[in-house]
């Protein structure tokens, strides 16, 4: 194991797919199958190699800002997980949405517009952050836009959107129409969009084929999963914290929440006497043990406990689907298993497996630990933050009802106790610095407070507040709430 924390862009991207395949309520393979289909379409389509690859990535990241306008999505179709998945799965004939508004209305709701411009900054932002070249970061950023202009935001249209972004969206119809309604009706879907969504052209090469890919897909041996066929740019290394990060973006009063558990489970396993391999990988298991929150719709996230049977059922999913996931991603396999243990208890009283005493993994009972923790220091929309002193009677009685190693809770309570503040990093070369009052600002509206209640926060007018948030997105070359939190998360600004 490497001294770092560091994982291959081929994992991170594998577990943003993965993340962004929960969310849409997809099987966690449809983001691979898509991504092997457009490689299969773009060459079929005589694509050069550098548009062939940027295709594959972009099926790959296709979803990944789907955790960033969660709740957004949740505001408007209540069940953001199965709204989503419904929308995929519609067979009706796609019209120009601006064919559909009254005459000199706005030409696309504005809650849409919203929706679609967080995913795409995020999805682009990503593909930057990953180094994975123009091609594929411009495909991001027009993954909505159709090739008779009646996309969203509805700003480009023919050759003006680029290629990957039609290879993609015909890659994904093929695939979840074939998977829900067999593969002549997913031909016929896709014939009906032609000219509309997507060149045709891509469609009359893709059709002879299909059929041949489709059985490609569903061989014993997949053929989309071999790292081996990785491009040199998927080799790379990358750290860890972008994928917890996006996790986090999924619920504004999240932010920041998989870099804390990370930091605890690590230090505190140092305090424990772990090993150096042993904190690198609680401190990674930490990064990613909400892997599987993406499943579970916003609505039940930000509801009061106590929460109905059906609720805490898909709850209880969320360490399987973190457990699937290490099934999946080979260089995260150990850590994603670690994480699949944070929501278990020594008393079996825990979830998904039900283990208990020495069944659970050391590593597993300190990421288990620290997620706790963290969680009661953590404001939700219907309670505020546990002071320290309710936090630590609060994990003193779950120590002596035998849901915790008294062991584990104490290194644990030794370091978040004694672990200062973190000092916000000072700007990369090229970059701007913040004041204290646009950091100050940052932090409030990255956990989703509006303007009214950060100027109640910090004793300032709204006025003031809007302008130290236009002053923010400046400097951190961005334009929406999330946005601004993931690139200041990944400069260590909050």
């Amino acid at each position: 194991m490497s001294d770092d924390t560091t994982i291959a862009v081929f994992d991170a991207v594998r577990a943003l797919a993965f993340i962004g395949d929960l969310s849409m309520g997809q099987p966690t393979d449809h983001s691979l199958r898509t991504a092997w289909l457009a490689g299969a379409i773009a060459t079929q389509a005589r694509c050069d190699p550098s548009q062939v690859e940027a295709a594959r990535h972009v099926a790959l990241l296709r979803w990944s800002g789907c955790t960033a306008n969660a709740q957004e999505f949740a505001d408007f179709l209540e069940d953001d997980v199965q709204g989503r998945s419904a929308l995929l799965a519609s067979q009706k004939p796609r019209q120009k949405l601006q064919q559909q508004q009254a005459p000199g209305s706005s030409p696309l709701p504005e809650g849409m517009l919203a929706m679609a411009h967080i995913h795409c900054e995020i999805a682009g932002d990503i593909a930057s952050t990953l180094g994975l070249g123009a091609d594929t970061e411009a495909a991001l950023r027009a993954i909505f836009e159709a090739y008779d202009g009646g996309g969203v935001p509805g700003l480009l249209k023919g050759d003006e959107v680029p290629l990957a972004t039609y290879v993609v969206a015909l890659a994904s119809d093929l695939e979840i129409f074939s998977r829900l309604y067999g593969l002549d009706e997913a031909l016929a879907l896709a014939r009906g969009r032609a000219d509309s969504v997507y060149p045709g052209f891509l469609v009359d090469a893709s059709a002879p084929w299909v059929s041949t890919w489709m059985k490609a897909l569903g061989a014993a041996a997949p053929p989309w999963t071999d790292a081996a066929d990785q491009p040199a740019s998927m080799l790379r290394r990358v750290g860890l914290e972008l994928v917890g990060d996006v996790i986090d973006l999924k619920l504004p009063w999240m932010t920041g929440y998989s870099r804390r558990v990370a930091q605890l489970a690590r230090d505190g396993s140092a305090h424990a006497g772990q090993d150096q391999a042993s904190c690198r990988r609680a401190y990674k298991a930490g990064l990613i043990h909400g892997i599987g929150r993406a499943s579970v719709p916003n609505a039940i996230w930000n509801a009061p406990e106590p929460l109905p049977a059906s609720s805490q059922e898909r709850l209880r999913l969320v360490p399987y689907w973190t457990s699937r996931a290490a099934g999946q991603i080979d260089g995260l396999a150990l850590e994603a298993e670690i994480a699949s243990f944070a929501f278990e208890r020594r008393d079996g009283s825990g979830y998904f497996r039900g283990r208990s005493g020495a069944a659970m993994p050391r590593e597993g009972q300190i990421v288990a630990a620290a997620e706790q923790w963290v969680s009661l220091r953590t404001r939700r929309p219907w309670r505020e933050a546990l002071t320290e002193a309710e936090a630590l009677d609060r994990m003193k009685q779950e120590v002596e009802a035998g849901r915790f190693d008294p062991d584990v809770v104490a290194a644990l309570l030794a370091s978040a106790l004694s672990h200062a503040p973190a000092k916000a990093m000072a700007p990369a070369r090229g970059e701007q610095s913040l004041s204290e009052r646009e950091l100050e600002v940052l932090r409030c509206i990255s956990r989703g407070e509006n303007t009214k209640e950060v100027a109640r926060a910090l004793g300032i007018s709204p006025r003031t507040v809007r302008t130290h948030v236009e002053r923010v997105f400046l400097k951190l070359e961005c334009s929406t709430r999330a946005a601004a939190t993931l690139k200041a998360a990944t400069r260590g600004l909050i």
